[in-house]
């Protein structure tokens, strides 16, 4: 006879992907470890694939299993939405991961204000923040990422978004540089010092250097790094000039001995925005979580439209 899947199987496939460990999930689920084994017993019958296999002292999960672990999450997130919808939840008891992907430029700003947000109200909450590298829609649509946090924007109908601020880049030298006696650099007065340039992609060029070509003049990239934290950690400790999200700036210049300026030039300003899967949309938990970091940013709530 063929073993049948349900949703409470699925919770503890859905926890031992989380944990690789019987017993871990065990304590996640409050159930007995020998209940938890035999779930596991069931699994693999249901699934004709061992799940979890043994990797020196430890359990590793199979190629299936972690194929299928995204899906799972998705649906039990569905269910638990479909159960969930318009009842209240007791946010202190919350007992929830979200992973979040987000934007470099955006977490070295946003990820203090939200972990302290949600620990005040939520404590049994756990953010798990991701770098961005693929931009996927399909990390929202499988589970495997809850929220999108970065420049990105929805592009199906079935992604929903709203913009929580409007970003625009600053120049920034440390405190004793030249240009940290002028508060408004002039672009000619910028091509004086070298520069370092913040892109993931790596690229050395960008719209500042058009704005130079326009005016005639060409600015010296002398390093390129991949975030803009780290473009700030390195103009803090050279005489180099970078350029950096305003919020980033106004944050930790203080801290990192910079100062910051805006540019003379007609850069492009970047919306922010917060990007979910629409089977998310009325989850009062998630709701609960985009409502708590808009708040964080000082945000006020937009509606939510593909």
């Amino acid at each position: 006879m063929t073993e049948q899947l349900d949703l409470n199987l699925l919770r503890v496939f859905d926890a031992l992907l989380q944990d690789a460990s019987v017993t871990a999930a065990a304590e996640r689920l409050h159930l007995s470890i020998p209940a938890t084994s035999r779930a596991l017993g069931r699994l693999r019958r249901a699934m004709g694939d061992p799940i979890l296999v043994r990797a020196g002292r430890a359990m590793a999960p199979t190629p299936f299993a972690l194929r299928t672990a995204p899906r799972v999450r998705s649906l039990l997130e569905e269910a638990s939405a479909l159960i969930s919808a318009d009842r209240a939840i007791d946010i202190a008891s919350l007992k929830r991961t979200f992973a979040i992907r987000i934007n470099d430029g955006v977490a070295a700003t946003l990820v203090t204000a939200a972990v302290e947000a949600t620990a005040a109200h939520a404590p049994g909450v756990v953010l798990r923040f991701v770098p961005e590298g693929n931009e996927s829609l399909e990390a929202l649509r499988d589970g495997s990422v809850d929220l999108d946090i970065g420049a990105a924007t929805a592009t199906a109908p079935d992604i929903r978004s709203s913009v929580l601020y409007r970003e625009r880049l600053v120049g920034i030298v440390r405190a004793d540089h030249p240009l940290g006696r002028h508060r408004r650099p002039t672009l000619a007065q910028l091509c004086r010092h070298p520069h370092v340039s913040a892109s993931r992609r790596g690229r050395a060029h960008g719209p500042l250097d058009e704005a130079l070509a326009a005016a005639g003049l060409h600015r010296h990239v002398a390093a390129v790094v991949p975030t803009s934290a780290l473009a700030a950690l390195l103009v803090s400790a050279t005489p180099n000039v970078g350029l950096v999200p305003q919020r980033l700036a106004e944050q930790y210049a203080d801290t990192l001995g910079l100062r910051w300026f805006p540019i003379p030039a007609p850069l492009p300003e970047v919306d922010i925005r917060l990007l979910w899967h629409a089977r998310l949309d009325a989850d009062p938990a998630q709701r609960w979580l985009r409502d708590t970091l808009r708040t964080a940013l000082g945000t006020a709530e937009t509606s939510a439209v593909p």
